[in-house]
């Protein structure tokens, strides 16, 4: 796993770069919820960053829970990750840990992670220890 190149997409819209990390997306879809005319996963590309906003954008994408969606400002410093971390229960989801963590792998390698990082709890995630949303498909409760 330590191994995977992780693939990240790159949206923009002005001074504001939306950056998607797929393998980080629990399919909360907290995005289609709040922004629509943005994210649209039956289009190609799925996000349209110029159907709104940057400050719809920022707000939306701070909604994310997994952290799958993060933006960057141009002329700006990257966001600085808080140092301390908290760990919340999602309702027949996964566990979101936020802050700065290191996941030391079953084969050695460490991730470092930061942010939001949401870690599976059902057991069907093809992307272990990481929730990949399959916890909807089998209707996980806990």
């Amino acid at each position: 796993m330590g191994t995977d190149k992780e693939i990240i997409k790159e949206y923009t819209r002005g001074d504001l770069t939306v950056v998607w990390k797929p393998k980080k997306c629990i399919h909360a879809a907290e995005c289609v919820k709040r922004l629509p005319e943005v994210y649209n996963p039956k289009d190609k590309p799925w996000i349209k960053a110029e159907n709104a906003t940057i400050e719809e954008l920022m707000n939306q994408i701070d909604a994310c829970p997994s952290g799958a969606l993060t933006y960057n400002i141009q002329g700006q410093d990257e966001k600085i990750v808080q140092n301390e971390t908290e760990i919340k229960v999602m309702k027949n989801g996964p566990l979101l840990v936020s802050g700065s963590l290191n996941v030391k792998n079953a084969d050695g390698s460490i991730e470092v992670k930061g942010e939001s990082t949401a870690f599976c709890r059902c057991g069907a995630s093809s992307n272990k220890p990481y929730c990949d949303g399959a916890h909807r498909k089998i209707n996980f409760v806990g």
